[in-house]
């Protein structure tokens, strides 16, 4: 059985914190003496950013500065949610925008050593409802733009991957499963999405902020990540007690705290084709995280010695 690394998101320790840890080689210090493999680095607010590191001398010092903490970028998470109504929207005609973020962020990412960069669809899930566009000319401009973004992470050697959930629009399995599918259908085996386990209970299970019909699978989460196989690029990990948080998407709880049944779910992950050996761990929005981050190793480390070595 291939070995798994671990790492968790950076975003884990700014969002929702009494006292966040803004300074980001805190981060790798303390994930260092907690035995991570790796960071997930979140790529907004006080973490860092093009516009911190605006140089390639300056992204080499940080590259360095992850590996001298002995760990390695899992993937980087980007801040694209500028580009939603009133102002300039991914789902525009013509998302010029968008794209040019996406390639400076691809090209930071890159720099820094990292693999795979993620997006989400940005507007809210009533999106539609509000803003009159059919919902199939936005399936279709979706398709047009991140068919372009993966062609540019492409050129990276980078893969992108879509964090669907219940806080943004296109969350119904059928909606994952049919846009994934038609951009990797235009030339582009570097996109799929990212599974995390909370979100695919939400959105497989609970089917939460869903417009119109719900629309959920017998076998839930589980159901969903054997569809997906093969469409997987990245994988976040958490527990979900089928709740939504204050900002309106899936409560991220503490592994053990919630509903999933990681014994049918780790197996599944192992064999669904994920082109790398990462583990995230994704703690967002949890107060406190710090409190639980030896713990969700703790955790995985369990199910690395039972299904990963």
């Amino acid at each position: 059985m291939a070995k798994r690394r671990l790492s968790i998101g950076s975003w884990a320790y700014i969002f929702n914190q009494e006292v966040p840890t803004n300074d980001f080689h805190q981060v790798l210090h303390k994930l260092q003496d907690l035995g991570y493999e790796g960071v997930e680095l979140g790529s907004f607010g006080v973490h860092p950013t093009p516009v911190s590191h605006p140089t390639r001398a300056s992204r080499q010092k940080l590259k360095k500065e992850i590996a001298d903490h002995g760990l390695a970028l899992s993937g980087i998470a980007v801040d694209l949610w500028s580009f939603k109504r009133p102002g300039p929207s991914i789902f525009d005609e013509n998302p010029v925008p968008y794209v040019s973020a996406f390639l400076g962020f691809t090209t930071f990412g890159a720099d820094l050593g990292a693999q795979t960069i993620r997006v989400d669809t940005v507007e809210p899930p009533d999106f539609f409802e509000k803003s009159g566009m059919d919902p199939k000319l936005g399936i279709d401009r979706l398709v047009s733009v991140w068919d372009k973004c993966s062609k540019i992470a492409a050129d990276f050697g980078m893969n992108v991957c879509w964090e669907f959930e219940p806080g943004f629009v296109f969350s119904k399995p059928s909606e994952i499963l049919a846009i994934t599918k038609a951009v990797r259908d235009k030339g582009n085996p570097n996109f799929g999405v990212l599974y995390d386990t909370c979100h695919a209970y939400m959105c497989a299970v609970v089917g939460a902020n869903q417009p119109g019909q719900k629309e959920t699978l017998p076998g839930g989460e589980l159901e969903l990540l054997q569809k997906l196989k093969g469409m997987i690029t990245h994988v976040h990990l958490i527990d979900s007690d089928g709740t939504l948080n204050e900002h309106n998407t899936s409560t991220h709880n503490p592994f053990g705290t919630g509903k999933l049944n990681f014994d049918k779910l780790i197996p599944e992950l192992m064999n669904c084709g994920v082109p790398h050996d990462w583990w995230c761990v994704d703690l967002c929005f949890w107060p406190n995280a710090w409190d639980v981050t030896a713990d969700a190793k703790r955790f995985l480390d369990k199910y690395r010695a039972k299904y990963a070595t």
